[in-house]
Formats: C-alpha cells, sequence, structure tokens
C-alpha cells in the first residue's frame, strides 16, 4: 500500500561539513552575544562602583585598544555621549596629563578636564 520508509519516522538530519560549520558559526555567535556584555568596576569588597563622564571635546574622543596613541583606533565617542569609567591608570602622556581612563566597555580613552567630565565627586579607582 504505501512505501516503507527508508529513514524511520523522522528524515534524517543532513550532517557534514556544512552542517557542522553552521553549527559552529551559531554557537560562536551565541558565546559572542552572552560574553561581550557591558562590564562594571567593582570595589574590593565585591559591591559595584560605577563611574560615569560625559564627553565635552567639541571634535569628541578617539578609543584605543590601550592607554597610548600607539594603540589601535577602535572607535569614537561624540560630544554629548555618556561613558562609564571602570578604573583610571597612568599611561602616554598628552598634553600634560598622563591620566587614561578604562571605560566600562574595556576600552581607553585619553581624558582630561577639557574632554571628559566625571559625574559625581569622587575620583575613578586605580587599575
Amino acid at each position: 500500500m504505501f512505501p516503507k520508509p527508508k529513514t524511520g519516522l523522522f528524515p534524517r538530519p543532513k550532517t557534514g561539513v556544512a552542517g557542522a560549520f553552521a553549527l559552529c558559526v551559531l554557537s560562536g555567535a551565541l558565546t559572542g552575544a552572552v560574553v561581550a556584555g557591558p562590564a562594571r568596576a567593582a570595589d574590593g569588597d565585591g559591591s559595584l562602583a560605577p563611574y560615569e563622564a560625559h564627553i565635552v571635546a567639541k571634535a569628541g574622543v578617539v578609543l584605543r585598544t590601550g592607554p597610548s596613541y600607539e594603540f589601535s583606533a577602535v572607535g569614537s565617542k561624540g560630544y554629548g555621549a555618556v561613558v562609564g569609567i571602570a578604573c583610571r591608570l597612568n599611561g602616554q602622556k598628552v598634553e600634560g596629563n598622563r591620566v587614561w581612563y578604562r571605560l566600562s566597555d574595556s576600552s581607553y580613552v585619553w581624558s582630561s578636564e577639557r574632554h571628559i567630565v566625571r559625574v559625581g565627586t569622587e575620583p575613578p579607582r586605580w587599575c
């Protein structure tokens, strides 16, 4: 009456190089989405200590992978943007100021009162 199914009740999934590649790409994308969430600064006791600042440089600031112009530029923030500061450290001296801020997204940006203004009176912790 009806032909006998070759693979049982459900068709057999196609596997091979293309299927394995698609699975790797999908799992990598999901892992990246989970891991890439925003970082928050934490004090030694584990409590969150967010520091916030506003970009006041009319031309904005360039985000770098480290605290020097020697490091690659990875983006920018425009005038008026609000950024989270994880910590501060001494880096390359720029216009007489060695302080760089590590942003909560793990990039670095050089800062002075003319380029970025912190919210609050307490300065960010040292990295």
